[in-house]
């Protein structure tokens, strides 16, 4: 009988078993199903980084979730996928060649694109491999990711019947511009301030007929 080790090492068993429960099937869905469908899309995380605390937190409720309605003779499927966020991945890579002394600019539109693509295989690699270790009960045979071209269509087909109905429009607006970047930005990605200054009051006439313009 083999010695009981001092302390419990649950990676030395998590990974056998979440390769049973894959190779078993225990996680894909079943389209064609007469049970009552119970279904979650994962918040996908970005490729801009590993995941962190948060996602683990997020993860294992919705693996709660997912599990226990199995339990109870649903069909599910957690769809699993990742978000390509295009400008925070754009600023990841660029901080990287900056460290090599090398601008966007100087690689040139194709070459970037293949190292944006490149930083992606080895971002979402990580954490593919983040997400098995945390023993996320998703349907892998349905992996997603934001670029693809089924959901890529999808968008455009969507975008389509919203403008047809009105619902989007173009239109004159103020936005948070990025001189850098060249583009503009959600109120998400903006990091907001507060900047003391001077509040001035200029008044333009005379002492009979004057307006009077606030301003910083």
């Amino acid at each position: 009988m083999p010695e009981l080790p001092a302390q419990f090492n649950p990676s030395q068993i998590e990974s056998e078993l979440y390769q049973k429960w894959l190779s078993a099937g225990y996680f894909t869905a079943n389209a064609d199903s007469n049970k009552e469908p119970f279904s979650i899309v994962i918040p996908p995380p970005n490729v801009t980084g590993s995941l962190h605390i948060g996602h683990a937190l997020d993860h294992s409720i919705q693996d709660l979730l997912t599990r226990m309605k199995r339990m109870k003779g649903f069909e599910v499927l957690w769809l699993p996928g990742m978000d390509h966020a295009g400008i925070a991945t754009q600023n990841v890579v660029e901080k990287q060649l900056a460290a090599s002394g090398v601008s966007r600019h100087d690689l040139g539109r194709e070459e970037f694109l293949k190292r944006v693509w490149k930083w992606k295989e080895e971002s979402g690699g990580a954490i593919l491999g983040q997400m098995k270790r945390l023993g996320d009960s998703v349907d892998w045979s349905r992996e997603r990711f934001t670029m693809d071209q089924g959901l890529s269509d999808a968008v455009l087909t969507i975008f389509k019947q919203l403008f047809d109905a009105g619902l989007i429009y173009r239109a004159e607006k103020i936005i948070n511009w990025c001189p850098r970047c060249l583009t503009a930005l959600s109120d998400i990605e903006v990091e907001h301030s507060d900047d003391a200054g001077e509040f001035v009051q200029v008044r333009y006439g005379d002492d009979q007929v004057s307006i009077t313009v606030a301003t910083t």
